[in-house]
């Protein structure tokens, strides 16, 4: 036996090496293999986020503006009742190769001065680009603004610029990785990395605007830049956060690149957006709602104002109606259906279904554009006659006929800038709409009036103009160039 188990003893050991060494190899090799696919595919994420960086970064822009603002005055309670100096930072993107440049309309609110920083030529991500202290700083005009969507168009000369890429809204999915750019805390040339946690966020169930939630950082600074998924689209331009601490708190939203494609088109064309109508009022049907009303479903949106001798009236829509669809869309939800009238033209006609107690009807209602003031005061322009080319605007005189176009204005009289024009000295803050009230504590009150004072100006002087922006009164100046 004593022999047996000398035998058995070194046989035990060298019987489970010859089992257990290779599986032990393979595992360890397995292992191995395991480990080097991960990096690899960590390797692949990196080079895919470089090239990202390197497709999106030379069409970011840094917005600096300094205006005259609203600031808050804590001692007396009240906001918006001092005007003080300010500058701001926000974010931009190119949005056309010719130097359009989308950003958000609170970014530029009561602008005196606008400039644009664009990207270094090596703005790849890399150390090197990331140290240098090599800026490009050029002029940027205000071509448009809309503060109820809150976006802004902006104008720069000279040098083509890549454009990013507009995504289609309608294929963002939640989940899906995105990317935000920009200067938060005018920290130029950032990028912070998400997800969508909501493809329509809306903030306010009456209201026609949805957002797109993301949690990838945005911080004050953000505001105007881009959200892009990972083909370097354009999904959403970063607008605002929810926060306690006034960072990051996980919470941004960007405004969706559906709404962003009709804007610009408006902005670009007109300076303002267009509205098309039907002449009909919509509100989300609440459970409390439908039972106090007896209406057919609890959700949904409901006919709650026709506009008397609209087109919606016309047609034969009531007041109490239930929205069941849009040209085949179903209706229940407002963001969705007033995206689809934004959408329309003039002209064309909108197939509406609704419930009227238990009866179905349809009805073609078509579609019109409520002149804007704007509209109706450009049309009066003439590049000829209402050119005042130190300036670089077409002008009109504010008679009693116009304003009555105009509401608002703080007195009947001045020089409504109808639209910008080439030609300019210098480059000049003016933007359509504006009211040139004095130059140099003079009133002008007619056109032969300010280009003669012009005129009478020699080269180089320092001229200040008053005017109204919206409800604000503000001085721009600059120095008269060469006429």
């Amino acid at each position: 036996m004593a022999v047996t188990l000398s035998f058995q003893r070194p046989a035990l050991p060298t019987f489970l090496c010859a089992i257990c060494l290779p599986l032990l190899l393979i595992s360890a090799c397995s292992h191995a293999s395991a480990q080097d696919r991960s990096a690899d595919e960590l390797h692949k994420l990196n080079e895919s986020v470089d090239a990202l960086i390197k497709k999106v970064s030379p069409s970011v822009v840094q917005i600096l503006v300094t205006g005259y603002v609203p600031l808050e005055d804590s001692d007396r309670g009240n906001a918006g009742v001092v005007i003080g100096r300010q500058r701001a930072i926000g974010s931009g993107f190119v949005i056309d190769s010719s130097g359009y440049i989308i950003t958000n309309a609170h970014v530029v609110r009561g602008a005196q001065r606008v400039q644009v920083v664009l990207p270094a030529a090596n703005a790849d991500g890399s150390l090197e680009a990331a140290l240098s202290s090599r800026t490009n700083n050029v002029p940027a005009r205000i071509i448009g603004v809309t503060s109820e969507i809150d976006l802004a168009l902006l104008k720069i000369e000279g040098g083509k610029l890549p454009a990013l890429p507009i995504a289609l809204y309608r294929n963002l999915r939640q989940g899906e990785a995105v990317f935000a750019f920009g200067s938060p805390q005018g920290l130029r040339n950032t990028l912070t990395h998400g997800v969508v946690s909501a493809v329509a966020r809306q903030t306010d169930p009456d209201s026609p605007m949805v957002y797109i939630q993301t949690d990838a950082p945005i911080n004050p600074g953000n505001s105007g830049g881009p959200l892009v998924n990972v083909n370097g689209e354009v999904v959403g331009v970063n607008t605002f956060i929810l926060s306690q601490s006034g960072g990051n708190e996980g919470l941004g939203f960007a405004i969706p690149s559906g709404v962003l494609n009709v804007a610009y088109r408006q902005l670009r064309k007109f300076g303002h957006l267009h509205r098309p109508e039907v002449g009909l009022g919509l509100q989300t049907i609440t459970p409390s709602l439908a039972v106090a009303l007896n209406l057919p479903r609890n959700y949904g949106l409901i006919v709650s104002d026709v506009k008397p001798g609209g087109p919606g009236e016309a047609a034969g829509l009531r007041i109490g109606d239930v929205l069941l669809s849009a040209d085949g869309r179903a209706a229940d939800n407002l963001p969705i259906i007033s995206f689809h009238f934004l959408s329309l033209e003039q002209g064309e006609k909108v197939h509406l279904e609704v419930l009227r107690g238990k009866l179905r009807l349809a009805f073609d209602v078509p579609v019109v554009e409520h002149p804007h003031d704007m509209d109706q005061v450009s049309s009066l322009a003439d590049p000829e006659k209402n050119l005042v080319l130190p300036l670089g605007i077409l002008g009109v005189e504010i008679d009693a006929s116009i304003a009555r176009m105009v509401p608002g204005l703080r007195d009947p009289f001045g020089i409504i800038v109808a639209a910008r024009a080439a030609g300019a000295g210098a480059e000049i803050p003016l933007a359509a709409g504006d009211v040139i009230r004095t130059l140099n504590g003079e009133p002008m009150t007619t056109l032969d009036r300010l280009r003669g004072t012009l005129k009478a100006l020699p080269p180089g002087s320092a001229v200040a103009l008053q005017i109204q922006r919206d409800e604000r009164l503000l001085y721009i100046s600059f120095t008269l160039e060469q006429q």
